[in-house]
């Protein structure tokens, strides 16, 4: 399988990637999420994520670019491209919990709430708002914008919003279990809650059941007028099928074949249901001889903090497959 599904027909000039930072509250509900040490420390992921990709190593005693098991955070794939190809990350936060101890935007919002209990993101017009404006700003710096997530327990508030939309979607998800009976639950309570208000604009649903990361992105993506490129999951599938609600042009995707193939979860079809092209990234992990690595193979992490996005950004300025697993495998080597 190549390293890259398709090769793109475009050649940036001057790139840009980028990695909106938000918080749900739905990363806390035990057994949803497999970010961070415990459900309660998921929301620091996203600060954590910043300054590891930023300042090339973790402030903070004890902590390390490692899950438990051992497999390498997906920060440190995103890192490892950055160093490749001499790139400065933009960090945007979007209705984040802890202080980000990096250089970033901020578009403000509060922390996004349990979509069964009430309104989930209250300002999501106004994260909208600002990231029109924040695209249009960047249309000025860059002819191609890779615009990734990190956003624990995004892919319950997606499959939220995707069913919401009328998409009959499976979301995927960073454990190897996928918690699908407990995401469903979930969903299923939500969108009964849109469905009894009679809600059908997707800003009012994001505002009710979705988290702070959508409509920031589906903003950016309206101010943005060059080549935009939405780096993730079935998280970032939500992201265009709102912009597609919106009435606005839906951008391309780009994720890991971790993500594309993953039996729980219907990526390619939910895809093509919102009309959005999407490429992906076959790393070939399980096959360079790191078994922290080669638990991505086996359905462990797959995505996150838009690493398949950067390595999708690498291969099209140039970079090959070798020197892509080599910086790679470099630092994850300076963690160990």
């Amino acid at each position: 399988m190549p390293f890259v599904s398709a090769r793109a027909d475009f050649a940036p000039e001057t790139p840009m990637f980028a990695l909106i930072l938000a918080n749900s509250l739905v990363s806390t509900i035990p057994g949803v999420s497999g970010a961070g040490e415990s459900p309660e420390k998921s929301l620091l992921v996203p600060p954590l994520d910043a300054e590891l990709i930023v300042n090339g190593e973790l402030s903070a005693a004890g902590v390390t670019p490692n899950t438990p098991s051992g497999c390498p955070t997906p920060a440190v794939l995103t890192l490892a491209m950055m160093d490749l190809i001499g790139m400065h990350p933009l960090m945007i936060a979007a209705g984040i919990e802890s202080e980000i101890t990096v250089p970033y935007m901020n578009l403000g919002g509060k922390i996004g709430g349990d979509p069964r209990l009430g309104n989930a993101v209250l300002d999501a017009r106004k994260l909208y708002e600002r990231g029109v404006r924040t695209g249009e700003y960047l249309s000025q710096t860059c002819d191609m914008l890779v615009l990734g997530e990190c956003l624990p327990g995004g892919t319950t508030t997606a499959l939220c919003v995707l069913r919401a939309l009328g998409y009959q979607a499976n979301v995927s998800s960073c454990l190897a279990e996928n918690p699908v009976a407990q995401k469903e639950q979930i969903a299923a309570a939500a969108v009964a809650r849109v469905v009894s208000a009679g809600i059908s604009e997707p800003l009012k649903i994001i505002a009710m059941i979705g988290d702070p990361m959508i409509p920031a992105a589906a903003g950016i993506a309206k101010g943005y007028s060059g080549k935009l490129l939405l780096a993730g999951g079935t998280q970032m599938l939500a992201a265009a099928a709102v912009i597609r609600a919106l009435g606005n042009p839906v951008p391309d995707i780009v994720t890991t074949s971790y993500v594309r193939n993953d039996p729980s979860a219907t990526f390619k079809e939910t895809a093509e249901a919102i009309g959005c092209y999407a490429y992906y990234v076959d790393p070939g992990f399980d096959a360079i001889g790191h078994a922290g690595l080669a638990r991505y193979a086996k359905g462990e992490i797959k995505e996150g903090s838009g690493a398949g996005g950067a390595m999708f950004l690498a291969c099209l300025l140039g970079y090959t497959p070798e020197q892509i697993h080599g910086a790679i495998k470099n630092h994850i080597d300076a963690y160990e």
